[in-house]
């Protein structure tokens, strides 16, 4: 395959600008909630794009969506890539949107420029990246991955209680989710274009991020028990405050991912909520909630394990009662030779300036990594501003991604 693609991104930039406008809060911001009427309507005009550049589509149970452009060789392992359209609340258009509409623009792009995959190229928009309804992030790659049991699925409730069986139910989804879980073999490679969401690469003046292994987080909410009263009449002998044992931690949090040796340990302290919560009021209560990560296992695993035996420690020394509970403690993924190596051609092929680099988000590559070898593409994001309104990559920064994910797919796909 030549480098001569040509990607429209007068289309891309105006199916973007469409797609920001299924929105539950005022422009410039965007906030798609997993099944909601604006999460489905966003669905909607994306099978509908699909359909025009004549995809085969499916989804499956939990609502994940294919548009697969079939190969010549039908039975050989497919060639995925794509991303997710559901964003937070008060969020940018660019998060996970221009890997799925970007993907869409790629096929278009190869089929214009007469490239005849033998492997078929297959585009996911995958349900719920985010964790905003159901507290849990990637939950269409978890499952396709078998990461996320049925029965721990079937358990979610969201804030009102509803369960994710209700909730994919009224939107037509009604199979059993253990078939969601993909064949072995189902796909050979999965490549992902997405935003950097940080600054380096704009800082480097570069186009283009080879992404070599992703970050992921071990998440722990700590809750501290102790015992409440008065401001004034409580001397300070007599506290057990559990709102000081919270800060205790918080500041170990911030010593036990510095002292790792890793450069890559990244410890944050996002959540910390006092109860009852009143000025003049001991707190009895108070619950903090951890996020540390890394892309090696050994130095985010031995940061935690500081942090919880500290946690423990704090509460003897305080006469606080403490509860620990793991929200989550996934592995970080190294990314597929093959896949890193396809990108870096099509970046040199098409002279586009790029690095290699590691994702300190994760994203749904994290958990396609276990299906098949996985690579991400990383685009310049504005003052690497993302999660916010004012999240922004430019239509140019956009076409040169979505042109090296092109000969990516086209050499992958052979």
């Amino acid at each position: 395959m030549t480098a001569a693609v040509k990607v429209d991104i007068a289309r891309l930039s105006a199916e973007l600008e469409e797609l920001a406008g299924f929105t539950d809060s005022p422009a410039p911001s965007v906030t798609r909630i997993l099944f909601t009427a604006t999460d489905r309507a966003a669905r909607e005009f994306f099978k509908q794009c699909c359909r025009e550049t004549g995809l085969l589509i499916r989804e499956d149970a939990v609502g994940n969506i294919f548009g697969r452009w079939v190969g010549s060789d039908p039975q050989a392992s497919a060639v995925g890539t794509g991303s997710h359209t559901d964003a937070i609340p008060n969020s940018g258009r660019y998060d996970g949107t221009v890997g799925v509409f970007g993907g869409l623009e790629a096929i278009r792009a190869l089929r214009a420029a007469g490239h005849k995959p033998r492997r078929s190229i297959e585009l996911l928009m995958f349900t719920a990246e985010e964790p905003t309804r159901y507290g849990i992030g990637c939950l269409g790659s978890r499952l396709l991955s078998g990461t996320l049991s049925p029965a721990a699925a079937t358990a979610l409730r969201d804030g009102s209680g509803t369960s994710l069986d209700e909730a994919r139910a009224e939107c037509g989804f009604r199979g059993d989710l253990a078939t969601v879980a993909l064949a072995a073999g189902y796909y050979e490679t999965f490549v992902e274009l997405h935003i950097e969401q940080g600054p380096l690469l704009e800082k480097e003046g570069l186009a283009i991020g080879i992404v070599e292994a992703i970050a992921a987080p071990a998440s722990m909410r700590v809750v501290f028990h102790g015992q409440g009263g008065h401001a004034g009449t409580v001397m300070m002998p007599d506290r057990r405050d559990a709102l000081l044992g919270a800060a205790e931690l918080a500041l170990a949090v911030d010593r036990a991912a510095r002292a790792t040796g890793s450069p890559s340990t990244v410890g944050t302290v996002g959540v910390m909520q006092p109860f009852p919560g009143a000025i003049n009021s001991i707190p009895s209560r108070c619950t903090i909630e951890i996020d540390v990560r890394d892309t090696a296992l050994e130095p985010r695993d031995a940061a935690v394990e500081e942090i919880l035996s500290g946690a423990r420690a704090i509460a003897e020394r305080r006469g606080l009662t403490v509860g620990i509970q793991m929200l989550n403690a996934d592995p970080p993924a190294t990314c597929g030779t093959a896949v890193v190596e396809a990108v870096a051609r099509a970046s040199a092929q098409l002279g586009i300036p790029s690095r290699r680099m590691v994702s300190r988000a994760y994203h749904d590559s994290l958990f396609m990594a276990r299906v098949c070898p996985t690579g991400m593409i990383f685009i310049p994001c504005r003052d690497g501003v993302s999660h916010r309104p004012d999240e922004y990559s430019s239509p140019e920064e956009i076409r040169r991604g979505v042109e090296v994910l092109a000969l990516t797919l086209a050499e992958l796909s052979g």
